[in-house]
């Protein structure tokens, strides 16, 4: 053979090897907004190409259930709620968590003062607005565990489906609106309402909250020995992008921004929401913590007559042999 022909099949070698980085595909529960800065961080600063992954992230939105794209093959990891994941396991998903960045809950109910609502002692008589698609179980399962019927009946509640912007709170169409810390709540004060003029009720200090994105797969997933290589690396990449972006706040939303495709993302709300989600994130190095586990399931099972779930799943719905390995 030739110096050239060697030199030739040297460049393909060399250039095979660039392009065999394995592919994993992350869904996320929401458009991409700083809540999901670590994964975009981890992507831009090579974090993901360190550990010889080629990830594609897809951005949630109002139509897209996260749980469906994972079984239905569109993604080998998801972002999602504990109290979702745990209700479409009951029903039959065989969805497991692998880790948890998040380890605060940054859910509320936002009220207009002037309804008159100071404690949830006050909610009777009043109309209260939620996001559906599994993210208006927590809200169920409090007004439950309250004892407050959610179909506007005497001594209870009206629950409202909103849409995910807090128009119906700005129009007076529901009293109180589900918001994040990180995100609706600053639009409603964008919209030129003060904190004054507003009743915050955060599901952390009525001892009701349950975990928030965490990642999952499937048991198939985690019964294949190559996948389970590939989400260690993933979850490793991960974490590092998370503890960056607490540690970067600016920088991360800045990144953010870059992958934003749609434009609609601002740098004062992205910089502001990274602020929050940091809160939200400080505290766990992606392991889930059993007790946050068990405190989620309580509150899940104790709503009452209508619970989200009605068994414990245990630990068939977490498992730290990916974090055990990628944390190490």
């Amino acid at each position: 053979m030739t110096f050239t022909k060697l030199a030739t099949a040297a460049l393909m070698l060399a250039a095979g090897s660039a392009q065999a980085a394995d592919e994993l595909t992350l869904q996320l529960k929401w458009v991409t907004q700083a809540q999901f800065a670590g994964y975009y961080v981890a992507a831009d600063k090579g974090f993901y190409e360190e550990e010889d992954l080629d990830v594609t992230i897809k951005p949630g939105g109002p139509d897209i259930a996260p749980v469906q794209v994972l079984l239905g093959g569109g993604a080998d990891v998801m972002v999602d709620w504990l109290p979702s994941a745990l209700a479409a396991r009951e029903n039959g998903a065989p969805i497991v968590n692998i880790a948890q960045p998040f380890k605060s809950s940054g859910l509320m109910l936002t009220c207009l003062k002037e309804n008159g609502i100071e404690t949830p002692a006050d909610f009777p008589g009043h109309t209260l607005g939620t996001w559906f698609f599994g993210n208006e179980l927590p809200l169920y399962s409090w007004m439950s565990k309250l004892g407050y019927a959610t179909d506007g009946s005497d001594g209870g509640v009206t629950i409202q489906k909103i849409n995910f912007n807090v128009d119906p709170l700005l129009q007076k169409q529901v009293d109180c609106a589900t918001t994040m810390t990180y995100n609706e709540y600053w639009q409603v004060i964008d919209a030129g309402l003060t904190p004054e003029d507003l009743v915050v009720i955060k599901y952390e200090d009525e001892g009701i909250s349950t975990l928030e994105d965490g990642l999952y797969t499937t048991e198939d997933n985690l019964a294949d020995d190559a996948m389970v290589d590939k989400l260690t690396r993933f979850v490793r990449a991960s974490m590092k992008g998370w503890k960056y972006a607490e540690a970067n706040p600016d920088e991360a939303a800045d990144i953010v921004l870059e992958y934003d495709e749609t434009g609609a993302q601002t740098e004062k709300h992205q910089k502001r929401m990274m602020g929050e989600v940091a809160k939200l994130t400080a505290g766990s190095n992606g392991a889930l913590d059993p007790a946050d586990f068990e405190r989620t399931v309580d509150v899940l099972l104790s709503a009452g007559a209508d619970p989200v779930i009605t068994t414990n799943p245990g630990e068939a719905a977490w498992t730290h042999k990916i974090t055990d390995a990628a944390l190490q």
